[in-house]
């Protein structure tokens, strides 16, 4: 469990860790996988959400799960690009969080292990992106800001019951 005075000053700055789904490059589950392959070439991504036709996070997909697909015995062919779509390849079980739904700690721990957690509401729709940057520059923050907040030279008073 925080602090409660660290987690005031975490929730401080916690506006600004959702990057919003208007400024994420994503592929719907129905494209073609080429299509998916330019976009995260463009964009040099390793991994992005894959949203269905309602908008929802069902998936992510990065290049090397798309080059994979590619790989022949001895050849790349670019012919599956054009067979398959992005829900053929797509990753399926990933963590997302809801941030009406998730504490900060929770929040936290599951970027220890995800780079990004893609954030939805109570119905599912993509709302952006929680990012292990935008989480470690709050704490970065934190730690250059806590003494303006908090006296942490005070001492206690003992007398006090």
């Amino acid at each position: 469990m925080f602090s409660p005075s660290i987690e005031r000053l975490i929730q401080e700055k916690s506006g600004s860790f959702l990057i919003p789904a208007s400024r994420i490059a994503f592929v719907q589950d129905d494209n073609p996988l080429y299509h998916a392959f330019l976009i995260l070439t463009k964009v040099k991504y390793s991994k992005i959400p894959v949203l269905d036709k309602d908008r929802k996070a069902v998936g992510l997909l990065s290049l090397a799960m798309i080059t994979d697909k590619m790989l022949q015995t001895d050849e790349i062919s670019t012919d599956v690009l054009n067979e398959l779509k992005v829900r053929d390849v797509m990753q399926t079980k990933f963590d997302k969080i809801n941030f009406v739904q998730t504490t900060l700690e929770t929040q936290l721990h599951l970027l220890v292990d995800n780079a990004f957690l893609p954030v939805v509401d109570d119905k599912g729709v993509f709302q952006g992106l929680l990012t292990r940057r935008e989480w470690i520059k709050a704490f970065n923050y934190v730690v250059h800001t806590f003494d303006n907040h908090y006296d942490v030279n005070e001492k206690p008073d003992l007398n006090e019951n």
